[in-house]
């Protein structure tokens, strides 16, 4: 081997070392960044997996409230139903009173409910043909020196009545007592159908 290729000879091992120390060093820096971005990539799937159940958490309890409201939404309209029911009950047991019951209950309400004594009564067409006369009477001897007067007018009611004195009008039917009633003891009817 002469001179120049000896020199040759050693530029070529001297470049392939570098390039293998270069190549080597490129391997360890593609290494570590791979691995810098594998860290990242499963630090960002922790993160999206943990906003997602985050999020899936949010999406349950939001159903869980929104199915405790309709339940509590369908509770009320049953209890609702209820309390129509039992008033509705009660206002079928007052119309099914025999007559005479009946005819004292009306007096009863009549003196109650009259402010001079000498209003009209009136009640609905069926009621003032079966027991106009007899409220009448009634009321007047339970209201000591009441002058009550069976109306010729009749009104559209269920039951019960409602007193004239000239343009004046108490309403004493039974529908409109009934929803009074329910006003005022809807509490207490509720407290004892679902105590």
């Amino acid at each position: 081997m002469n001179g120049i290729e000896k020199i040759t000879a050693r530029i070529e091992t001297d470049a392939k070392a570098e390039v293998a120390e270069i190549l080597r060093e490129a391997e360890e820096k593609a290494a570590a960044i791979r691995e810098q971005y594998k860290a990242q990539a499963a630090a960002e799937a922790k993160a999206a997996e943990a906003a997602g159940k985050e999020a899936a958490q949010r999406q349950t309890e939001r159903l869980e409230s929104a199915a405790q409201m309709e339940a509590k939404k369908r509770l009320l309209a049953a209890k609702q139903a209820c309390l129509n029911e039992a008033f509705s009950k009660a206002q079928e047991k007052l119309l099914a009173l025999s007559e005479g019951e009946y005819a004292q209950l009306l007096a009863r309400m009549a003196v109650k409910a009259a402010k001079t004594g000498k209003e009209e009564i009136l009640l609905s067409a069926k009621d003032r043909k079966r027991v106009g006369e007899q409220v009448v009477s009634k009321a007047n001897a339970l209201g000591k020196g009441m002058a009550l007067a069976l109306g010729k007018e009749t009104r559209d009611m269920a039951g019960g009545l409602i007193l004239r004195d000239g343009s004046v009008e108490i309403n004493c039917a039974f529908e409109t007592q009934m929803r009074v009633l329910r006003e005022s003891m809807a509490s207490d009817v509720a407290a004892l159908l679902f105590a």
